[in-house]
């Protein structure tokens, strides 16, 4: 799974935020535990990365130690960056802030530790780029190294930000979003192909108004956490989301990649005219905290999209009107998310205001996947009703694991039919839920409008396949 009308001059508010933005970095050691310095002082890595820092935001910090494995004081000449009050990489030795420190006593037995980040400053580079440099520190008149290396990238940066008159993001850069990013009521933002956009880990995306994405197959427009580095790229609950409030009214969502939230996209109440208040195409969301797809009494209609491996893959309360066409609803426990309940849940009834309230439903579902893997997790889909207004769920040429869904009309449809994906690797956490050969949802679908499926191969060659991906 893989942004100037809206840019602004930024650094001034950026630079006293540095400390904020949550941008880790790993720290990559030799294959040893420590590594042989003179006469029995040892460092504990001589390598530092820093993957990926976005200029002028700064890094997480972290640090190595010198130790002292002798019965006596050892005694350090220096320890210094080399590129010093230049460098892009800042030092704190045993507490003390600088480049460069001279004559360290380390007690008998004993260590120091030095803390390195990386403050990149922006330059005219749209890929990322590699900053280099080198701390050196000198005992007994021997000199070593340990080396730094960060990848840089430099961004537009978004502070607490409101798009108050119709804009269009088609810049190379990535948009960073901190604190939170509104769009305002009857104003649309238009995201180009191939954007993308970070959000820190206390900011959501609020759509009062409009949000327009135009994500292509190879160029697809990603949402995500500002954390790009390992491991921490594949952590869930690592920004809010993009929540659609009630006002808001056609948005859309063509080839987008909604990752890593606590909500991933959240839809709230009906739209303000007959349109579907959310469309979604081609579009994944996965590896949510919470919901992949949250809907409270909203108008969504969603084709030839995969919603995976979220707590509550799709949830939907207190009614409303949905059509969701070659959709994949995926539930696979993760290193992250336990999966022990149903994928999927359906109800009439939400909690607002400490009360109980109710809507109408009309939800249908063809050509549609809804599998887990877990034993104890019988049902992945689940409908509940409790108030007297209607309630129709049809389900049409589809698989489900479990049994029939309550109040749900069901139409050539394969219940307990493992789909067979391709990759189900739940102890290395990677997934592919492409169809494998022999799977029961191969030319088993109904045919519909939707030509093209989640990698946007054709669908009208032979009969269709039930779930986002036609095999091919």
């Amino acid at each position: 799974m893989g942004f100037t009308t809206a840019m602004k001059q930024t650094t001034n508010k950026i630079l006293p935020l540095l400390i904020s933005v949550a941008v880790l970095f790993t720290v990559i050691s030799c294959s040893k535990d420590s590594l042989s310095f003179d006469r029995g002082v040892y460092i504990t890595s001589d390598t530092l990365f820093f993957d990926t820092v976005f200029t002028g935001a700064g890094s997480v910090t972290r640090s190595f130690k010198i130790i002292n494995g002798n019965s006596s004081e050892a005694l350090l000449s220096s320890v210094k960056v080399m590129g010093g009050n230049a460098s892009s990489f800042k030092l704190n030795i045993n507490g003390i802030p600088g480049p460069e420190q001279t004559g360290i006593a380390i007690p008998a037995n004993d260590s120091i530790y030095v803390f390195v980040s990386a403050l990149i400053n922006p330059n005219a580079a749209s890929a990322p780029f590699i900053e280099r440099d080198s701390i050196a520190y000198t005992f007994e008149g021997a000199t070593h190294f340990v080396q730094l290396q960060a990848y840089g990238r430099n961004a537009n940066f978004l502070v607490n930000e409101s798009i108050a008159a119709n804009t269009f993001w088609n810049s190379p850069l990535p948009y960073v979003i901190i604190g939170g990013l509104t769009v305002n009521e009857n104003t649309v933002l238009s995201l180009a192909e191939g954007v993308r956009v970070y959000c820190a880990s206390n900011a959501e995306i609020t759509v009062n108004g409009t949000l327009q994405v135009n994500g292509t197959k190879d160029a697809p427009v990603i949402f995500a956490g500002d954390r790009l580095d390992e491991p921490y790229s594949h952590y869930p609950a690592g920004w809010k989301g993009i929540r659609f409030t009630d006002n808001s009214k056609d948005n859309s969502l063509v080839f987008a990649q909604v990752k890593n939230a606590v909500n991933a996209i959240s839809v709230i109440n009906p739209s303000v005219n007959a349109n579907p208040k959310l469309t979604l195409q081609q579009t994944i969301i996965h590896n949510a905290y919470e919901s992949g797809l949250y809907a409270k009494n909203s108008f969504v209609n969603i084709n030839n999209s995969l919603i995976s491996n979220c707590k509550k893959n799709l949830r939907i309360e207190k009614g409303g009107t949905y059509f969701f066409t070659n959709c994949t609803v995926a539930a696979y426990p993760t290193v992250y998310i336990s999966h022990t309940e149903p994928g999927t849940v359906l109800q009439d009834f939400a909690v607002e205001n400490n009360s109980t309230v109710y809507a109408a439903l009309d939800a249908n579902f063809t050509n549609c996947i809804f599998w887990g893997s877990e034993t104890n997790v019988l049902n992945e889909f689940e409908a509940a009703k409790e108030g007297n207004l209607p309630f129709n769920i049809n389900m049409v040429n589809s698989i489900f694991k479990g049994n029939e869904p309550q109040y749900c009309t069901l139409t050539a449809c394969l219940p307990n039919a493992d789909p067979v994906f391709a990759v189900t690797e739940i102890a290395d956490n990677v997934f592919d839920f492409h169809l494998s050969d022999g799977s029961p949802a191969i030319d088993t679908g109904t045919g519909t409008s939707f030509g093209a499926d989640l990698d946007n191969n054709n669908r009208s060659i032979g009969a269709t396949d039930i779930g986002c991906y036609e095999k091919q």
